[in-house]
């Protein structure tokens, strides 16, 4: 591979404070214990207890050929879960989309004078907004299935100054990650975070964002940057606890595969929002 540097061992937490030194290199696995996530201190590993503690080891290496359906299966999981998060939950931060569909409600009993049409008005809409999330996300997901994720290989592990790397638990691949390096700015990219949801809550997603952080550094980036569209908080939180800040965004972003019909400008609409962590200065 392109990039190599010495092995880390992370046992105690996940990220370090914002001005701690990152070490670590590209070419060998970071390892964790999921036990020993969340302590300050940590006791030498009893002999008696060493299995149960390998069984309980989070391994973040670089993505192999093998992977490849593990790791298309949980970014597809992944991407296909935003289908009601942006249908329903994604309204609540929309408040001109609120206002229009509580508009239409009204002309409807304006029109027809009929309460029981005019309850059917917001399922009608709720409906239609999941329509065509549905239809706009696969769509967005078949482009990625057939670009970046169809080969790994080619798009981030030939070229310099890019990576995919791949958190396995009991031998099992839980998590993916992608780096892509840019040189017009000299930034690093953070792209195709996933973890598996039966494993979330373990800190993976943390210790897969830490490994781009040490790349990026080793790597020499000024800065690593990353988009998100992501409807849950909790991704937001992510990205600051690693040290990324908001530096800006879309409330009416175009993903790749919409069409920007009307009506699917009505029932579709997406909040893209830009982070930055700043390495060091040009």
């Amino acid at each position: 591979m392109h990039c190599s540097y010495p092995k880390m061992v992370c046992e105690t937490k996940i990220v370090a404070d914002e001005h701690d030194a990152i070490q670590g290199t590209k070419k060998d696995s970071i390892i964790l214990s999921s036990s020993q996530m969340w302590t300050s201190s940590t006791p030498a590993p009893n002999p008696l207890e060493e299995n149960d503690v390998r069984k309980d080891t989070v391994f973040i290496r670089e993505f192999e050929r093998t992977d490849h359906v593990e790791v298309r299966r949980i970014f597809y999981e992944g991407i296909m879960e935003r289908i009601p998060n942006t249908a329903f939950r994604g309204i609540l931060q929309q408040s001109q989309t609120q206002f229009l569909y509580a508009l239409l409600t009204l002309m409807c009993f304006v029109v027809t004078k009929s309460l029981v049409l005019t309850c059917c008005v917001p399922f009608v809409l709720m409906g239609a907004r999941y329509f065509y999330s549905h239809k706009v996300i696969h769509n967005y997901l078949a482009c990625a299935l057939h670009t970046d994720m169809a080969d790994i290989g080619e798009y981030y592990m030939k070229p310099t100054g890019s990576c995919f790397w791949v958190a396995v638990l009991e031998g099992q691949v839980v998590g993916i990650v992608a780096a892509q390096g840019r040189e017009d700015d000299n930034t690093l990219e953070l792209r195709r975070m996933s973890v598996d949801s039966h494993f979330r809550g373990k800190g993976i997603a943390k210790l897969l964002g830490r490994r781009v952080l040490e790349f990026a550094m080793h790597n020499n980036y000024a800065a690593v940057v990353l988009g998100t569209t992501a409807v849950k908080m909790a991704a937001h939180k992510l990205y600051e606890s690693l040290g990324f800040r908001r530096t800006g965004g879309s409330e009416d972003y175009m993903l790749p595969g919409m069409s920007r019909s009307p009506l699917e400008r009505l029932f579709f609409q997406i909040r893209y929002q830009r982070y930055r962590l700043q390495l060091r200065e040009e």
